[in-house]
């Protein structure tokens, strides 16, 4: 059987690094995706696919991304439940298998050494686009 998956869209939010019981660095985002054709009006849709990222991949990605970048993920879709007040909840999201940044890299302030302090030193140009894969195994 095939089960895989490939998204590219836009983080809804700021993607926010949680740590299992076990340790495992774990980011679950929403990601907005276009559809490709027009509605009987004429205007593009956009559906909201939850993804969980897991490990190094995790990590990454809170650290990199923010909301608004884009991302590509390939995964597998899965589905799963559990009790809420008495009934039964259903959730389908993707689990990435991969990420990959398409987005420009974010400008990071770095706190030291202060300007001040080295007046000579500029910052280095930022590539006008920062792709990155990262396995989710890693």
């Amino acid at each position: 059987m095939i089960n895989q998956v490939t998204l590219v869209g836009r983080l809804t939010k700021d993607p926010e690094l949680k740590t299992t019981v076990e340790g495992t660095p774990v980011v679950q985002i929403s990601l907005a995706v276009s559809r490709n054709f027009r509605n009987h009006n004429g205007e593009i849709e956009t559906d909201f696919v939850s993804c969980t990222i897991w490990r190094k991949a995790a990590e990454n990605t809170a650290h990199y991304c923010r909301k608004g970048s884009v991302v590509g993920v390939t995964g597998r879709l899965q589905t799963r439940h559990y009790e809420k007040e008495g009934k039964r909840v259903y959730v389908t999201e993707v689990i990435a298998e991969q990420i990959r940044f398409l987005s420009t890299k974010p400008h990071v302030e770095n706190p030291s050494p202060s300007p001040s302090s080295n007046p000579r030193s500029t910052p280095s140009p930022e590539p006008s686009e920062k792709k990155e894969e990262i396995p989710v195994g890693t």
